[in-house]
């Protein structure tokens, strides 16, 4: 195509709507007719991102393979298209102003007054199209955190404004609201809408396309009356209800015409309907695995977003391997010594969540001393990894005071340390290994075999390191050390080759697991989960 196409995907009425679901959907479809797509993630709040946020406040921290701490909505983005995501698809408020403050400190504005419109839409709108104009994708999705009359929001719709205004048919708006079901009423409601479409027409901003949430089924002459109070054509009102997986979220656009309306809205030809048969493959098999893998997640965070990808990864393998993923949430707090059997016991695998500092860390080595006794399959990822060389320290090594530098700075036996050239660094943004990083992998282990490969690259967000000191003495003992960095001779991944399947990752391979492309290691570890 000529010219990038841009679509923008705003929410109303309420939060957490799912508009990354239907921004992948929207991208799936699209990609499935031979466009070129991306998808990027705007966000109203003034960190720079969300690296420091606490997982409570704002679910799991994606990283990119360029190590940009992201929303998790980009972890959607890549299972659903399959693609890589990088620092330029999610912006926040905080690096749009850090931007534009940097400039004017520079002078570049030649002593202008600094303004939200022009200067904050400005850059709002370079980054909009920033990745069109490098990459040239033909589209690039642009979803909106937050909610439309959120005040937070203003200069992206603002900016929004402007580009549509600009790109004519370039542009196009999807707007996802929420129609209630009021039970004492036993009706459906589609004033919140009307409500949330005015507002958004008070911006200036005429949707094209709505897509409306809601738990039950939306009759024709209730989508007619939203098109008609909302100003939209009858083709263009589509609902999304509830559905058993996010990944048939596709499919029902697909049903309902959505990436047909937004072609013909465009300009473009529709073509045939792709058939999505990968796609259906992989549903066909989930729909009929009825039989239940049992997994238990040793964490602290007891939220299912803060281990987003995990729960996704975790669910894609168990498809693939024909089970049912049953994801068991396990509070590392409330887990000692003389629970733990009885917590454990009728769990087929257990992860050993990653995480940062002291709270709940102490559950997490009684889990996995009763794994590694037991013989039970475990995953440790990044500060469960760690978990694991401490657990084996004190209660094989014999050093019952092991620890990591981060939990006990005066710990005599430090298995864990922070790495040299990271100890003079304080900002806690500036300190982690971010991103991918190369590994060479021990041909003579359970992780070759699961990958197949002897080079392979996975993402990091850890301060702490395995300390080499200890290498000789842990696989002397049993646990080997089977996956090194080849440029700095780091640690990356554990295993006690004599257990059925016990191992642990330095990075995170989570974030690398997709719908069509599933994750060696998951594969792995719930094949073993299934044969215990």
């Amino acid at each position: 195509m000529a010219e990038t196409k841009y679509i923008f995907v705003t929410g109303g009425v309420a939060s957490s709507l799912g508009k990354g679901i239907i921004s992948s959907s929207i991208g799936k479809l699209l990609q499935a007719r031979g466009y070129s797509v991306t998808i990027q993630k705007f966000d109203p709040y003034i960190n720079i991102d969300p690296g420091t946020l606490n997982p409570y406040e704002h679910g799991e921290c994606y990283v990119t393979v360029d190590g940009h701490e992201a929303d998790l909505d980009l972890g959607h983005y890549e299972r659903f298209l399959g693609i890589q995501t990088t620092k330029a698809n999610n912006i926040t408020t905080g690096r749009i102003y850090k931007s534009v403050i940097d400039k004017e400190r520079r002078g570049d504005y030649l002593g202008k007054t600094i303004q939200i419109v022009p200067h904050i839409t400005d850059e709002i709108k370079r980054n909009i199209k920033l990745l069109g104009n490098k990459y040239k994708f033909d589209f690039v999705i642009t979803e909106i955190g937050g909610t439309v009359g959120d005040i937070e929001s203003l200069p992206y719709l603002e900016s929004i404004r402007q580009l549509k205004w600009e790109l004519g048919r370039n542009a196009l708006c999807v707007h996802l609201t929420y129609v209630p079901y009021l039970a004492a009423a036993g009706e459906l409601k589609t004033k919140p809408t009307q409500h949330s479409v005015k507002e958004l027409q008070s911006v200036g901003i005429q949707p094209d396309i709505l897509v409306l949430r809601a738990e039950h089924e939306l009759s024709m002459n209730l989508k007619k009356k939203v098109a008609l109070f909302c100003n939209v054509d009858e083709s263009a009102v589509v609902q999304s209800i509830d559905m058993p997986t996010i990944y048939e979220v596709p499919l029902r656009m697909q049903e309902q015409g959505l990436d047909a309306t937004i072609l013909k809205k465009m300009g473009l030809p529709i073509g045939e309907t792709p058939t999505l048969g990968p796609w259906r493959d992989f549903l066909e098999r989930r729909h009929h695995a009825t039989e239940k893998v049992h997994i238990g997640l040793v964490g602290k965070y007891d939220l299912q977003d803060a281990y987003k990808s995990i729960l996704e990864a975790l669910s894609q393998a168990a498809t693939y391997n024909d089970r049912k993923a049953d994801i068991h949430f396990i509070n590392s707090e409330k887990l000692n010594e003389n629970n733990v059997e009885e917590t454990l016991k009728d769990m087929d695998g257990i992860v050993i969540c990653p995480g940062f500092g002291q709270r709940g860390i102490e559950g997490k080595f009684v889990a996995i001393k009763y794994c590694r006794t037991h013989d039970v399959p475990t995953f440790g990822i990044c500060l469960g990894m760690q978990c694991m060389a401490i657990e084996f320290a004190r209660n094989v090594l014999g050093y019952a005071d092991a620890n990591s530098r981060e939990m006990d700075e005066k710990t005599p036996h430090n298995v864990i340390d922070i790495m040299e050239e990271q100890k003079s660094i304080t900002n806690m943004g500036g300190t982690m290994r971010l991103g991918a990083y190369e590994c060479v992998l021990d041909p003579n282990s359970k992780v070759y075999q699961a990958y197949g490969t002897e080079h392979i690259q996975e993402r990091h967000r850890h301060r702490y390191e395995f300390n080499n000191d200890y290498k000789a003495e842990f696989e002397k003992a049993g646990m080997k050390c089977v996956g090194i960095n080849p440029e700095s001779d780091l640690v990356e991944i554990v295993e006690i080759p004599t257990l059925r399947w016990f191992i642990g990752t330095q990075f995170h391979p989570e974030y690398s697991s997709t719908v069509l492309k599933p994750h060696p290691l998951f594969l792995s570890f719930v094949k073993a989960a299934i044969s215990k």
